[in-house]
């Protein structure tokens, strides 16, 4: 269309419809951005609190578009550094103007206080990103809240959270843990990063400032990883119906990884990083997954043997797996070759029946349970019914009766232990011997009647 600059510069209609569907194949360029604006999904992008901030930053610093990243904060020092286009700080009477202090449920009360801001930010998005580290106050609050508001409009919502270092204390992970249930709760799916897995990438000149900061690069790379899955014009697309079927329903099973290589050698280094990378733990995840979506990103010089090599170096290790294959083509890739995969292990824990305390304490029902797996009967309740009421006489004599007092029994008889009269006919060969006396004391009766020893 570029080379008719008017309309009426065609002076037949005939003949001219012909020539202008040869060109056409060359001109599939300039039109793919038209074709993939219908058909890419609406995609906003909401960091939350330091974690959330820091991780928009660095998809700004990537050429992500400002007006798809929505920045939330309970301090406005840190809105006012980030440069997302919109911006919405979090305050109310709880927070005093001290942030979120630690608190979730103080930051939680001040989300559902501003739900309405929430909720015209998300509209119009048909995929929701949520990006937030867990264990503080803000994340743990607050993202939860997002993930339901979101949902209500009908938009898919995904959690990329980071969980504490086991250092951080068994609080932080008692949030982060909090905080993780409740966004399930909402959310599509849930891809977490455990900082303790970057332990295999630092060693011990690395400093807490640039540790955290790889924390949140790593976390910056899912995203930007999936944000590419989703919205790029492939050669062999991955529809969205497809993400959703992998993440919907197993929220804390899914884990990402992204890697990235160029040069001649890129494949082997790609697929090098993939077996080293910390949240694949070496490559193990792979054998463990159930289905794997992986989605391949290069240039115009991208080579189907290249595609097919990376693809059966992870099918090898992934055999129980169920792969989809995703590739497209960005100019901007020239010589250079990326990787997101999104690994998905669907093992649901089995449901433990509850068993009976009291049951288990009678061997012959156990045993009769295990031989037979018939179900018990339902015990009664242990609660005693209150004792029957009685009379003021009559309860005035029952503890004249226990207190000893007058109606008691009388005459009660002393036991004393005496010696049975038993006649000795013979002592066999000891009935000539003559006793044992000791100072005075016959020696062959018994110690204990001889000492009046008394035998209970």
């Amino acid at each position: 269309m570029s080379t008719d600059p008017t309309p009426d510069s065609t002076p037949t209609p005939g003949p001219d419809p012909i020539p202008a569907e040869n060109p056409q194949p060359e001109s599939v360029a300039p039109l793919a951005p038209s074709t993939s604006a219908t058909s890419q999904p609406r995609l906003k992008i909401f960091g939350v609190g330091t974690t959330g901030l820091a991780v928009l930053d660095r998809l700004l610093a990537e050429g992500m578009p400002a007006s798809d990243l929505i920045a939330i904060n309970t301090d406005q020092g840190p809105l006012d550094c980030c440069a997302a286009a919109t911006k919405i700080h979090l305050e109310s009477k709880l927070l005093r103007g001290l942030g979120s202090g630690g608190d979730p449920e103080r930051t939680r009360a001040a989300a559902e206080e501003s739900s309405g801001k929430l909720k015209a930010a998300c509209e119009g998005a048909e995929v929701i990103f949520i990006a937030a580290g867990l264990g503080g106050g803000t994340g743990s609050g607050i993202a939860p809240v997002i993930a339901r508001t979101a949902k209500e409009t009908g938009a898919l919502v995904i959690g990329f959270l980071t969980l504490p270092f086991d250092c951080e204390g068994s609080r932080r992970r008692a949030i982060a843990r909090a905080g993780l249930e409740r966004f399930q709760e909402s959310a599509d799916g849930v891809i977490s990063l455990p900082n303790q897995k970057i332990f295999k990438l630092i060693d011990e000149n690395t400093s807490l400032v640039d540790t955290f900061k790889l924390s949140n690069s790593l976390l910056a790379e899912g995203v930007r990883g999936i944000w590419r899955l989703l919205t790029s014009q492939g050669l062999i697309e991955i529809q969205l119906t497809d993400f959703c079927e992998l993440v919907r329903g197993h929220h804390a099973e899914s884990i990402f990884a992204t890697a990235e290589a160029a040069g001649p050698g890129r494949c082997g280094g790609l697929l090098a990083k993939l077996a080293s990378h910390p949240m694949l733990d070496d490559g193990v995840l792979l054998t463990e997954a159930e289905a794997i979506l992986v989605s391949v990103t290069g240039g115009p010089d991208l080579s189907m043997l290249e595609v097919n090599r990376l693809m059966q170096e992870i099918q090898s290790r992934a055999i129980r797996a169920q792969v989809t294959m995703g590739a497209a083509i960005d100019a901007s890739f020239q010589d250079r070759l990326a990787v997101t995969l999104i690994v998905a292990r669907r093992i649901e824990q089995p449901k433990q029946e509850s068993i009976d305390t009291e049951t288990l304490t009678k061997s012959d029902d156990l045993d009769t349970q295990l031989i037979t797996k018939t179900e018990s009967p339902r015990h009664g309740s242990r609660l005693l019914p209150p004792p029957p009421e009685l009379p003021q006489e009559q309860m005035q004599q029952m503890l004249k009766r226990q207190r000893g007092g007058p109606g008691t029994r009388k005459n009660v008889v002393k036991l004393r232990q005496t010696q049975l009269p038993l006649e000795i006919i013979s002592k066999g060969r000891f009935d000539k011997s003559e006793p044992t006396i000791h100072k005075g004391e016959d020696l062959d009766v018994p110690t204990y009647i001889r000492r009046g020893v008394s035998l209970n």
